[in-house]
């Protein structure tokens, strides 16, 4: 293993970020939304909803509450195959296989998504399921390089730069697809097939520079009940560290709330905000987007320079607590206008909350070498938290016929995560596992 202050290695690692980054931008936030939104809803000439409905399996759903279903599915299976696949990973100190079969199992389900047709809807949902499952897949393994490849006191500045790559990079790209379509006329079709190249692409330079193995023994054959034995092993070590213990507890509410605005805040603005005409609606919906990427910039690096002053839990309390104040606002949002200044605060915080706690969580592993183990734990309550929040959003929808009041649910997970927030026990940043009582 390199020494952890290799520079060229933490570039390349946070240069995943800007590969791996144009999914959750142009596929689950920009385009495919207001694609699938057009494309399963029927209107009239004037632009008047006939309706939303959709079947599926022979049920029927909204359009809206299909899609949440079908991601909180995914999620349950990367919930169920990373900590087996982590311990494994660890084991073999082998986390780059794994990271490459979920880039490229995302990867290729984005281009898929060209073939999208409602009219073979069950096949047409496959893709979204499998790419979602590439993506966070992916991230167990690339988050668990953190503490390996720089010391703690970097970890705030080295994730915050991965996020802010990310941020930038799929910016780009979304930029260049709008070119392409508003002046070249480029079908939003042939952007998956974009999205699926640029992550490959540039997935190969964190692929070629990160190190394969990072342990000293290897086995050459699988071990399905070695890797549960890593997780065994780093479940009894976690049973006994409060800190992490009750940090984990507040990041698996609060994350709820997180994940679900990122995944499905453009599906609300499209039906819950008047936009005008589908044109104007469509070009409204992808600037304010493009404003969430650009001030998330902003706060990764500002989170960042924050939590050196004045702690990680400090800064992440306010994080989450704007997160709260953001979802009272939305609740009452009706013009484009009110969406622009949602969609600035949500960068800024977005930005800054996601860097801060994979970091902060970094910063407290102990002494060991089952990074993947431990990080499979974080990810999994993150999986499991976005399962609980996107399921939630879809059956609150179908029960009141509106997506608006699900920002309840929302709201309710941010205040309860910062209240277990306070419950996390102070902490020597320079020791990971000691707790100042």
């Amino acid at each position: 293993m390199r020494e952890k202050n290799d520079k060229k290695l933490q570039w390349a690692w946070a240069f995943y970020d800007w590969a791996n980054s144009v999914y959750p931008l142009v596929v689950t936030t920009a385009i495919f939304p207001t694609f699938y939104e057009a494309i399963t809803t029927q209107k009239t000439e004037a632009g008047v909803v006939i309706t939303d409905k959709v079947e599926f399996f022979g049920y029927l759903f909204s359009n809206t509450e299909l899609y949440s279903y079908v991601i909180s599915a995914s999620f349950l299976v990367v919930s169920f195959l990373s900590p087996l696949l982590s311990g494994l990973a660890d084991f073999w100190g082998n986390k780059k296989f794994f990271l490459k079969i979920f880039c490229y199992l995302g990867a290729i389900s984005c281009g898929a998504l060209y073939f999208f047709d409602v009219e073979y809807l069950e096949l047409s949902m496959i893709p979204v399921f499998t790419a979602s499952i590439g993506f966070w897949g992916s991230l167990v393994f690339y988050n668990a390089y953190l503490p390996e490849i720089a010391e703690p006191q970097d970890h705030d500045k080295l994730s915050a730069r991965g996020f802010s790559l990310g941020y930038f990079g799929s910016a780009l790209l979304l930029i260049i697809i709008l070119i392409l379509i508003m002046v070249g006329g480029m079908n939003a079709r042939y952007s998956f097939i974009m999205v699926m190249v640029w992550w490959i692409g540039f997935a190969q330079y964190s692929l070629l520079k990160l190190p394969t193995y990072t342990n000293e023994y290897k086995h050459d054959k699988p071990n399905l009940w070695k890797g549960i034995q890593e997780l065994k092993k780093v479940w009894n070590e976690l049973k006994h560290i409060k800190l992490i213990k009750s940090y984990l507890g507040a990041f698996f509410v609060y994350s709820m709330g997180v994940q679900t605005v990122l995944l499905m805040a453009v599906l609300f603005a499209a039906k819950e905000v008047d936009w005008g005409s589908d044109d104007a609606g469509k070009t409204g919906l992808i600037i304010s987007v493009l404003l969430i990427q650009f001030i998330a910039i902003i706060g990764a690096g500002l989170f960042s320079r924050m939590s050196k002053k004045f702690g990680n839990i400090r800064v992440l309390k306010v994080a989450v607590f704007m997160w709260v104040l953001v979802c009272i606002w939305a609740y009452f949002i009706e013009t484009p206008v009110d969406f622009y200044v949602t969609a600035g605060i949500v960068g800024f915080v977005m930005g800054g909350i996601q860097a801060l706690s994979r970091s902060t969580y970094s910063k407290m592993l102990p002494e060991t070498e089952d990074h993947a183990s431990y990080f499979s734990f974080y990810d999994v309550l993150e999986k499991l938290g976005i399962v609980i929040g996107t399921l939630s959003y879809g059956l609150i929808e179908a029960m009141t016929g509106s997506l608006r009041n699900s920002i309840f649910a929302l709201a309710a997970f941010f205040v309860v995560g910062l209240i277990l927030l306070f419950f996390v026990p102070k902490h020597d940043w320079s020791k990971p596992t000691t707790v100042i009582e």
